[in-house]
């Protein structure tokens, strides 16, 4: 994402930094490591696959964003986000084990 062309309309904030607050957004931290959480310049908040969504159409992807709105997708990729959310951590580490394997044997 840090060098995507429309970087410069997105501020990335790391929620895990000592000096974040989630209370200050009126949020909780676990609530927020559960799912996406993205705010735009009116304050308004998207959560999960919502803000995944925002953020899609913020980055100039408005076709995919249009074609998971459409009825059938819509909840599918709504149950798929919800998947990943959980157990994305997880995945995060199986992924860079598998990388690390990978590098071993180049």
């Amino acid at each position: 994402m840090e060098k995507h062309r429309y970087r410069k309309h997105i501020a990335l904030v790391d929620i895990q930094a000592t000096d974040f607050n989630a209370k200050e957004h009126g949020k909780t931290f676990s609530a927020m490591m559960g799912q996406l959480h993205l705010r735009d310049s009116q304050g308004k908040w998207y959560i999960g696959m919502d803000a995944s969504r925002a953020l899609y159409a913020v980055l100039g992807y408005r076709r995919l964003v249009g074609l998971s709105c459409l009825p059938g997708l819509y909840g599918a990729m709504n149950a798929g986000y919800r998947f990943f959310a959980r157990r994305r951590i997880r995945l995060g580490r199986w992924w860079e084990k598998r990388k690390i394997k990978r590098q071993g044997r180049e």
